[in-house]
């Protein structure tokens, strides 16, 4: 038997870099996620095998991974060592005419899509989850889901990670996204 569950967090997650567990659990939405995971004596205990982040594909759904992320590298690593942790890719767009309909993962796909469809299909862009409805959204979560694990190198230092992306080096980390700051423009020329 299979068993699946949604946890809905309310709001950004808290900033756990550098805090205790018990200052952490203080805060109700990690405490109850903890508890509902089963994962507070380590993770042989782990009620669901995949534990999976669906966010909005926006910079805010980025951030609220990478909160996700820091909680769980942090305290539980071992789950994500161990390939238990997964990104939900969600498309950015719809595309579709009376016969056919398109999820669209990046811009490139949607021209594709547009092309594919011709004559002026409607075009959604989706600003968040929130718009995607019920029976839309039970397509991402079927056997074709598309799944991003969370993976660690096995010489990654978790620690240094974390004060890295997570902890006060605020001119070094913008440094580095500025060097590496890709235009969409840029990933379009770079697939051609």
């Amino acid at each position: 038997m299979e068993t699946q569950a949604v946890f809905s967090l309310r709001g950004k997650p808290l900033n756990c870099f550098g805090l205790t567990k018990k200052v952490v659990y203080e805060n109700e939405e990690f405490n109850l996620l903890q508890h509902a995971l089963n994962i507070e004596e380590g993770y042989e205990g782990l009620r669901y095998n995949n534990i999976v982040f669906a966010t909005d594909a926006d910079v805010d759904g980025m951030h609220i991974r990478l909160l996700l992320m820091t909680f769980f590298l942090q305290f539980f690593p071992d789950l994500v060592k161990n390939g238990h942790v997964f990104i939900l890719e969600t498309p950015l767009f719809r595309v579709r005419n009376k016969q056919e309909t398109i999820y669209c993962y990046n811009e490139t796909e949607k021209q594709e899509a547009t092309k594919k469809l011709g004559n002026k299909p409607e075009t959604t862009r989706f600003k968040g989850l929130g718009e995607i409805s019920p029976d839309e959204f039970a397509r991402f979560i079927s056997e074709d889901m598309k799944l991003q694990p969370v993976m660690l190198l096995p010489e990654t230092h978790i620690q240094q990670l974390l004060e890295y992306y997570m902890g006060k080096n605020t001119p070094s980390r913008q440094d580095f996204i500025i060097e590496n700051l890709k235009y969409e423009m840029d990933l379009v020329e770079e697939k051609i």
